[in-house]
């Protein structure tokens, strides 16, 4: 199994490494009707690369597209889509834009990174474990808490809506040719 630090000295993974969307989950959960129940979501177009440098410096960026955002529900997708929360119209994307990793112990790291809702954009914590996978690709996984009024999605009707969601990202990535 590489290591992490293997994967960020080793020359040979240099280079620019392709998101492969349909290889990869980007979900959200969040509580609602008092914490009684949590909503899952997912966005479905997500693309995205990111760099690795011959010093193991780390660089990258997802754009997610707001307007495929899916919850199973229409009405309510379409509601996640609207200026209460999202502004899909005014807004289509969501940007992760990634500017170092830190390694911290065995797989796990650190990435430095902000993320970009509604034209607001902010630092983002985000612990992630990476993993070579067996056919040489690379899996990051990271989970972290987004606070929706920090971005301008306070709606909130009688306070049924949870304050954070958690966001999720499971991204595969390949070596471009």
């Amino acid at each position: 199994m590489t290591t992490l630090e293997t994967l960020l000295s080793d020359p040979d993974t240099a280079g620019v490494w392709n998101l492969v969307p349909e290889r990869s989950a980007f979900t959200f959960k969040i509580k609602n009707f008092w914490g009684l129940m949590s909503v899952k979501g997912r966005f479905n177009d997500v693309s995205g690369d990111g760099q690795i440098t011959s010093k193991g410096a780390v660089f990258g960026r997802l754009d997610i597209k707001v307007a495929s955002l899916s919850t199973g529900i229409r009405k309510r997708d379409e509601h996640l889509r609207s200026a209460d929360f999202f502004d899909a119209e005014r807004f289509p994307a969501i940007s992760v834009v990634v500017t170092a990793l830190q390694p911290t112990t065995g797989n796990a790291a650190d990435l430095r990174a902000s993320l970009t809702i509604k034209g607001i954009t902010a630092e983002l914590p985000l612990p992630v474990t990476i993993s070579v996978l067996a056919d040489g690709s690379v899996r990051i996984s990271a989970k972290t808490q987004v606070d929706r009024a920090q971005f301008g999605m306070d709606w909130n009707r009688v306070g049924m809506i949870g304050k954070a969601a958690t966001a999720s990202a499971d991204a595969v990535f390949v070596r471009a040719p």
